[in-house]
């Protein structure tokens, strides 16, 4: 096991220290280089949080020779990656090499699913599998003799989140439509309460319509804001600058999506030009009670995507970042 946690942010998050045991409560805290909150600097994209008691576990996707990148913390500051691969036996249907967009949900007490995205052999499409545990670390085990959602003519699904409603559990994910010159949409299918089978028809919550949006939307994450609920997506080509974070809002899952007009977060967003390409989103709550999205972003070579994390306030249905301005 090792720690990999930006230098300059541990000194400023631990810089005039409180009183023993309040130290314990600081939320990630600007880098002294620039306003950067990098939490983790290492190949950790696509990263999903859940906290499980008093630690917090980051999934992330395939590196270092693992399936799943799995990383814990106790404050979203210092992140301990986890030598073990969260996911360390792929099924036989599926084509090594390419898992990503992990998604881990806590189902009932001490029972986890993972949704995975892989590449499926026969069609051979990226698409979405499932598999359980009963430690938020792993080892997780494959679940079922095919992937839970692939459909064949929206070109596969990848990025798979989940969403609980009075509804049930739903499997929020994005067809793979860019993949062969089909439109992407990002759409919610209601879950068994066990997490492990669609229960019913997908519904199309939004697609790609605005200029910054390129030519797909993706990595979706629903939240509820007091009355409204909250889509927060990616869009646009991953593999640079151009990546991006929107959010859309709706009174239900079935709509109708309202879209902000301009991304939340993007490469334009501070004048510090301190992310490149930010994407593949989670929001989670710190032990300070603020909200943070958590993210990746480029390093300046585009070489590999570290974890960053920025504080997020609410304007009634409409997120905003704090250190934005």
């Amino acid at each position: 096991m090792h720690t990999v946690v930006a230098a300059s942010l541990l000194a400023a998050a631990t810089a005039g220290c409180s009183p023993a045991g309040e130290a314990e409560d600081a939320g990630p805290t600007d880098t002294a280089e620039g306003s950067s909150t990098q939490v983790l600097d290492a190949d950790f994209p696509d990263p999903d949080v859940l906290k499980v008691g008093d630690t917090y576990y980051a999934y992330a996707s395939n590196g270092n020779r693992k399936n799943v990148q799995v990383a814990t913390s106790t404050d979203l500051v210092e992140w301990e990656q986890l030598p073990e691969d969260a996911l360390p036996e792929l099924p036989s249907w599926t084509i090594p090499g390419k898992t990503w967009a992990p998604e881990v949900t806590e189902v009932s007490d001490g029972q986890f699913v993972l949704y995975f995205t892989a590449t499926n052999f026969e069609p051979t499409l990226q698409c979405i599998g499932v598999a359980t545990a009963t430690d938020p670390a792993g080892p997780f085990t494959v679940v079922g003799e095919e992937m839970l959602v692939c459909p064949e003519d929206e070109g596969g699904a990848i990025d798979a989140s989940t969403f609980s409603s009075d509804e049930g559990l739903h499997l929020v994910w994005k067809n793979d439509g860019n993949c062969c010159e089909l439109d992407t949409w990002i759409q919610a299918t209601p879950l068994s309460a066990d997490g492990l089978t669609l229960a019913g028809p997908a519904r199309k919550l939004i697609t790609q319509t605005l200029d910054w949006e390129g030519n797909l939307v993706e990595a979706p994450t629903i939240v509820q804001q007091d009355s409204q609920l909250v889509l927060l997506y990616s869009s646009n080509d991953y593999g640079g600058p151009a990546y991006n974070v929107g959010y859309a809002s709706s009174p239900t899952l079935e709509g109708p999506w309202e879209k902000a007009p301009e991304p939340l977060l993007s490469s334009a967003s501070f004048d510090d030009d301190r992310y490149v390409g930010p994407g593949g989103q989670d929001l989670v709550t710190g032990p300070d009670g603020q909200e943070y999205l958590l993210f990746h972003s480029w390093d300046p070579a585009i070489t590999y995507r570290s974890m960053h994390a920025e504080p997020v306030e609410w304007n009634g249905p409409e997120p905003e970042l704090a250190g934005n301005g």
